[in-house]
């Protein structure tokens, strides 16, 4: 008979970790519970599979109430609930006439805020016909270099209602006057003004690895700016710790947190010691943050970073809500593939997820050709989409905190926070974040940090589908056309040069390097007002005068290295009508080789190989037959473990004489290897293998490489 009403705890009663684990180790048969069900970060500590209340201290909840200290859970107490996320989309096609109809389309699809990325030459603080700008003018980003080419790009963009950040590089303080400037012409109230000027000096020496002034110098600009904008714009920041440059490093997650904290303490002090007090220092600073596809970890990741800059803030005297952290998150360039573009629309809404679910205010959901070149209406478009259809129709942002709760991602955070914190605290007991990135120091830990997970991406024990994993060698390369560079540099050259010609008495503009903070921000904007062009404003402000020059971290884009070998490939083809090419030996019975012929295909795909597959051979004498007329070079045996003893010694010689100039065998060979060896094996492929080391030697083999 039926039980009338289910009751859970009489019906299932509580179990508790022990029972549990004993019989998830009875369910492994003998194999390790560690080995299988544990999971090592590269931030050094170990995830379990199973967290309990047990593992999250008791009493107190150490996170606290959404919206209030220590600010871990949001900065708001009702999240985004009211407003929803501010969804802020990048824009940086050097064409402004094409840049204003992206800048529509997205504000009528639904974007709230607006990220302009100047171009190469402004952000070094150069006019489009300075001799030193060259093929730098339209290079990754917008051609902007006075107000007249700002006010084109922002053309009917109601700027009281619509906020604008800026990715101006050093050139900070020059394109924050000419964005000030344009908001005097358009008659934007101070108040109604509402962006984000992002003042980053250290961000531009670690990724360029030049400042076009001292470090001083740099400092000073940024404190002078914070003052400025603190006393004129009550919805506007001056200054941004982004730690993208850092990120695509290889920084881990605990590193990214670190530098981020330890750059914004060096950014509290120039403001502090520009007579900013604490608070109002804090709430200078916007904090930007690239997360990739593990989820949880972002989340932490980003919890993690409310709670030290807390901890940072609440330490110097601050108080109330000076101490929460404002944050801007984007998805990290370095999970982004060119191989198969379209995979990175689930990366993208990974990202998109964990941002919004880890309390960011503000989102870059990401093109997912962004890695190919310029975006396009429709990537632009699914883009957008991406982040709306999770807000509007997901309703993610319609619950306060949602993974708040979770005793694992409590636990996460907080293992996250002690190893920031640690890490942190060794960069302030060396001199701080300036003096340990001018020194190298920097660039050595995240090279310590990212060798593990090189070897694991080479190993592809952490794999990249599409293009280390599952790839489509025969997939047609997306490309992106390219403007047309020539007429659009010249165009600007020409306008800058004869607005300057219009306004000649601006040359020698009256920006002094030792006036009272705020004045330097607010003579540049009244130049800039005045018809100045950005080389002027920077070349006032003693640019390229006086350099900071450092070796630039270098990116690490986890598939570029693979991807170097598909493009090599697709060079060799376009020389000689086809690809390099692999003959797969499948000896034996179907079920014997399939498993490794399918590993063995996805191998070689990997590397750009075209594999020639045709199916079971029931002799090394057929398979040998076969290859001769394949036109490959290489041959993979394949089969199983329990045939290999037989089929080796008679299949290695054949195949050798049939015109294998390399012989593989997909398997680890174990006690075997010398003994196939001297059978005419070459090498062996097998699951944690350096896939990418095989892939190169034989791709040089091959005349692919060089």
């Amino acid at each position: 008979m039926l039980a009338e009403k289910l009751t859970l705890r009489d019906d299932f009663p509580p179990v508790g970790y022990d029972q549990w684990r004993a019989l998830a180790e009875a369910e492994l048969g003998g194999a390790s519970f560690e080995q299988k069900l544990v999971t090592d970060t590269y931030e050094g500590f170990s995830i379990e599979p199973l967290y309990t209340q047990a593992d999250v201290p008791a009493g107190a909840d150490p996170e606290g109430f959404p919206g209030c200290a220590p600010f871990v859970r949001g900065s708001r107490p009702l999240g985004a609930v009211p407003t929803g996320w501010d969804l802020r989309q990048e824009h940086a096609h050097p064409d402004l006439d094409q840049t204003n109809r992206a800048i529509h389309d997205d504000l009528h699809g639904g974007v709230t805020s607006l990220l302009l990325r100047l171009d190469s030459a402004a952000r070094g603080g150069f006019d489009p016909d300075d001799p030193v700008a060259g093929e730098l003018v339209g290079r990754d980003g917008l051609m902007v270099y006075h107000v007249d080419d700002l006010d084109r790009a922002l053309r009917d963009v109601a700027l009281d209602r619509v906020g604008i950040t800026l990715e101006a590089g050093a050139a900070f303080l020059p394109a924050a006057a000419l964005l000030t400037a344009l908001w005097q012409r358009r008659g934007v109230a101070p108040k109604d003004a509402r962006g984000a000027f992002n003042a980053d000096p250290l961000a531009v020496l670690s990724r360029d690895g030049l400042l076009p002034v001292s470090s001083d110098e740099a400092f000073e600009q940024l404190a002078d700016l914070a003052t400025y904008t603190s006393r004129t714009f009550p919805h506007v920041t001056a200054v941004r710790v982004g730690t993208a440059a850092y990120h695509h490093a290889g920084a881990t997650a605990a590193q990214d947190i670190a530098f981020g904290v330890a750059t914004a303490t060096e950014y509290l002090r120039a403001m502090t010691g520009a007579g900013l007090d604490v608070d109002s220092a804090a709430r200078q600073i916007l904090f930007s943050i690239s997360v990739g596809t593990h989820h949880f970890l972002a989340m932490a990741k980003l919890r993690a970073a409310r709670r030290l800059w807390y901890r940072v803030v609440d330490s110097c005297g601050g108080t109330g809500s000076s101490r929460a952290m404002r944050l801007h998150v984007r998805v990290s360039k370095r999970v982004l593939t060119q191989r198969d573009p379209y995979v990175n629309l689930l990366r993208n809404t990974a990202a998109v997820f964990a941002a919004g679910l880890g309390g960011a205010e503000a989102i870059t959901s990401v093109p997912f050709d962004a890695a190919c070149g310029l975006p396009d209406e429709f990537s632009r478009r699914i883009a957008r989409n991406t982040a709306l259809i999770l807000s509007e129709e997901a309703h993610l942002h319609r619950v306060v905190d949602p993974p708040g709760g979770s005793w694992y991602l409590d636990w996460l955070t907080e293992r996250l926070a002690g190893w920031a914190w640690e890490n942190f605290q060794e960069i302030e007991r060396l001199g701080g974040m300036r003096h340990c990135i001018e020194s190298g120091w920097v660039a050595n830990e995240i090279d310590s940090a990212f060798a593990p997970r090189a070897k694991d991406l080479a190993r592809r024990k952490e794999g990249i589908t599409g293009v280390s994993e599952f790839p489509d060698v025969s997939e047609p390369r997306l490309e992106r056309p390219e403007p047309d560079w020539s007429a659009l540099r010249g165009a600007a050259a020409v306008h800058v040069a004869g607005l300057r010609r219009e306004n000649g008495a601006l040359s020698q503009l009256p920006i002094h390097h030792r006036s009272a903070a705020g004045e330097r921000a607010a003579t540049a904007v009244q130049a800039a007002a005045g018809g100045a062009s950005l080389g002027q404003l920077a070349e006032a402000l003693g640019f390229h005068a006086d350099g900071t020059a450092i070796a630039p971290l270098a990116p690490h884009m986890f598939a570029q290295p693979f991807e170097e070998l598909r493009d090599a490939s697709d060079a060799w083809q376009k020389v000689h009508g086809r690809r390099p090419r692999v003959f797969l030996a499948n000896l034996g019975p179907v079920a014997h080789f399939t498993a490794r012929a399918t590993y063995a295909k996805n191998f070689f795909e990997a590397g750009g190989f075209d594999v020639v597959d045709l199916g079971g051979h029931q002799q090394p004498a057929d398979a040998a037959r076969a290859l001769a007329g394949s036109e490959a070079r290489i041959a993979v045996i394949c089969s199983s473990d329990k045939l290999y003893p037989d089929l080796v010694p008679q299949a290695a010689p054949l195949l050798k004489a049939a015109g294998a100039r390399s012989l593989v065998l997909a398997g680890n060979p174990g006690a075997n290897e010398q003994a196939w060896r001297q059978a005419g094996v070459d090498r062996f492929i097998f699951i944690r293998c350096d896939v990418l080391a095989t892939l190169r030697q034989l791709l040089r083999e091959e005349g692919v490489l060089s």
